[in-house]
């Protein structure tokens, strides 16, 4: 009996651990993915089926896959879409014929899974979608019926379950769709906005034919909380992927101030959080909602980090967050945290009929670990913890070599692309998920394809280069010269921080490359060592010592086929390895110069897809980051 006592004790205190130390994004994560095992049963009693609010969760299992670098949750997601999606490409429960926008919301996975993957299922299940776009019905003005069933309407839902797969699928496919996706937002604050308020009314009908809609205008009669998240969320979204310099994109982030500006009027004042039906708060039955507080805290914290609007919304955020965790989040006797108070559903029109009323809004139930609250608030959550680190790069560049590192390959559509250790490939040759962890302490991320020199490089806090090419990767490389390296140890002299990633001596250009790097007492030579053989991980094992100034309290890393640094001058060996040094660093004028042999820190090992989570590259890639950043 004691022991029983005991070991509940010990499991009790150790969950407590766990909950005071694991952030909110991963606890939420954690409980949904115990609630969804297998499946992810969106209406109770059903099968599971293609649905947004599935495409909603997946999405901010991403974001955590991104910031963590855990193989399993990119693992959860891409089972939960390889359920849907056969080898034909053809999804399961998705109709084209139905022309519901809510059904493209899911697609943003099957972009992310083809880009990291290459597998072409998922490219041609985007298609699919992608075809529904091109055919979706519209409006006379030009704007997409929310679904074929709702005609002439558009729905301020709408945008998020469309246009943000648009935009992404428009990138990866260099497709010009750009002015399309701009006339959708153009169209739907026009037609939406409220002169008085500033807000977005939930949905208009652009022939008036509607019993919801207003004769004058078409506007349905509330202002939905939900709704207008949705929008806000869109106009976020959408600007990860929209040119900078296409004259609409000034429009999307003048909509997002404006709109964000209407929304803190309508705060309450005293929790920071949003009412149902926004302006009415006072009215009797109206409630503090979660969904759209998690939608509007994301939002504006996304925000303030990518530059769109003032310092002044993240403070507004942190308040808004404070009263979702004191008022929305509970606990299970399991440890799992939950969310309550999540409207289930908000529509208008169709069997029974809603006519977006204030009776309307009020008699839809609320749901614990609603999709439509729980995935926001790991969004949420997951900008709340980013903006604790923000400072650390803030008004800081990190730039990559594109210039002695210069490979390019056809894809499968034919067309010639650049590849291998840059910020935009996703598959494991590229450094997409190291460029995700720069912004995500603060700094921008740039590349440099010329020949460096004291000018280009002035903006420039960190500089990285990595595996120069031989004529093996190009037929033309770029060789490192006595020009390019005085230029670089000049900036480094100067104050800039250097980060030198070689590669085996066999796949690397060495010896012009050491013209650079014996300008810092350093000079990368053979033996090549931990040679790995097949899934042998041990043998790419590193271990970092406890001294180590720039993996402090790590133990270790994996790193296979690295070349040995040979040291003289400043340079000091930060890791030996069977008696050579095999990471180095110097101190050279204002500025620092880190070495390694291998460019380790690429997706390939810090996804942790293939080699086991033990080895910490993913962690000791952001304390690179931090260390380089840092002054």
């Amino acid at each position: 009996m004691k022991k029983a006592l005991l070991g509940i004790l010990c499991y009790c205190l150790l969950a407590t651990a766990w909950a005071q130390n694991t952030p909110y994004s991963i606890q939420m994560a954690q409980s949904l993915m115990h609630t969804h095992q297998d499946s992810i049963q969106v209406k109770i009693g059903k099968s599971a089926t293609w649905d947004y609010e599935q495409g909603l969760f997946l999405k901010a299992l991403e974001h955590v896959y991104q910031r963590t670098g855990d193989a399993s949750y990119f693992q959860y997601f891409q089972k939960n879409i390889n359920s849907f999606i056969n080898e034909k490409g053809e999804i399961r429960t998705y109709k084209l014929s139905e022309y519901n926008s809510d059904n493209i919301t899911t697609g943003r996975l099957l972009l992310s899974l083809y880009q990291e993957t290459g597998e072409d299922k998922y490219r041609i299940a985007a298609e699919q979608l992608r075809l529904q776009i091109s055919k979706q019905p519209r409006t006379k003005e030009g704007g997409f019926w929310h679904k074929d069933r709702y005609p002439d309407q558009m729905w301020l839902d709408g945008l998020y379950m469309l246009e943000p797969f648009y935009a992404e699928y428009s990138q990866v496919f260099q497709q010009n769709n750009w002015d399309d996706i701009a006339l959708q937002f153009e169209l739907m604050y026009k037609n939406a906005k409220d002169p008085k308020t500033g807000l977005l009314y939930h949905a208009y009908d652009h022939e008036r034919k509607q019993a919801w809609a207003s004769k004058q205008t078409g506007l349905s009669p509330n202002f939905w909380g939900r709704a207008m998240g949705w929008y806000a969320m869109a106009l976020v979204d959408v600007l990860d992927y929209f040119p900078q310099q296409h004259p609409k994109r000034n429009m999307l982030i003048r909509q997002l101030n404006e709109l964000s500006a209407a929304l803190i009027k309508v705060q309450d004042q005293s929790t920071g959080l949003w009412y149902q039906l926004p302006t009415l708060g006072t009215q009797k039955g109206n409630y503090l909602e979660a969904s759209c507080a998690n939608m509007y805290v994301y939002a504006f914290a996304k925000g303030v980090r990518k530059g769109y609007l003032p310092s002044s919304y993240l403070a507004a955020s942190q308040k808004a967050y404070a009263s979702i965790i004191e008022k929305f989040i509970t606990k299970d006797p399991q440890g799992y945290i939950h969310l309550e108070k999540t409207v289930s559903v908000g529509g208008l029109g169709g069997t029974p009929y809603r006519d977006g009323s204030f009776a309307y809004y009020m008699s839809e139930p609320l749901k614990t670990d609603d999709l439509k609250g729980a995935g926001p608030f790991i969004m949420a959550s997951l900008e709340m913890e980013i903006a604790k680190e923000l400072g650390i790069g803030k008004g800081k560049k990190v730039v990559l070599d594109y210039y002695f590192n210069h490979e390019f390959r056809k894809n499968k559509q034919g067309n010639i692309e650049r590849f291998h250790y840059t910020w935009e490939d996703r598959k494991d040759s590229g450094f997409q998920l190291l460029g995700v962890q720069i912004e995500q302490l603060g700094a921008k991320i740039d590349s440099l394809a010329q020949a460096p020199t004291l000018k280009n490089l002035a903006r420039a806090q960190v500089y990285i280069i990595v595996d120069p090419d031989s004529q093996k990767e190009t037929a033309k490389p770029n060789y490192m010269r006595s020009q390019d390296a005085d230029e670089i140890e000049k900036w480094v002299k100067a104050g800039g921080t250097l980060i030198l990633l070689a590669n085996d001596t066999t796949n690397c250009e060495i010896p012009k490359f050491n013209t650079l790097a014996k300008r810092f007492g350093m000079e990368f030579v053979g033996p090549n060592l931990n040679m790995v053989q097949g899934k042998n991980w041990h043998q790419g094992t590193l271990n970092i010592s406890a001294n180590n100034p720039v993996f402090k309290g790590l133990k270790k890393i994996y790193i296979k086929e690295i070349s040995t640094i040979k040291l003289a001058g400043p340079a000091k060996s930060l890791e030996d390895l069977n008696g050579f040094s095999v990471m180095a660093m110097a101190q050279v004028g204002k500025g620092r110069v880190f070495a390694l042999g291998d460019p380790w820190i690429y997706n390939e090992y810090t996804n942790n897809r293939r080699i086991p989570l033990e080895y910490e590259n993913f962690p000791a890639a952001k304390k690179l980051m931090e260390w380089a950043l840092k002054p």
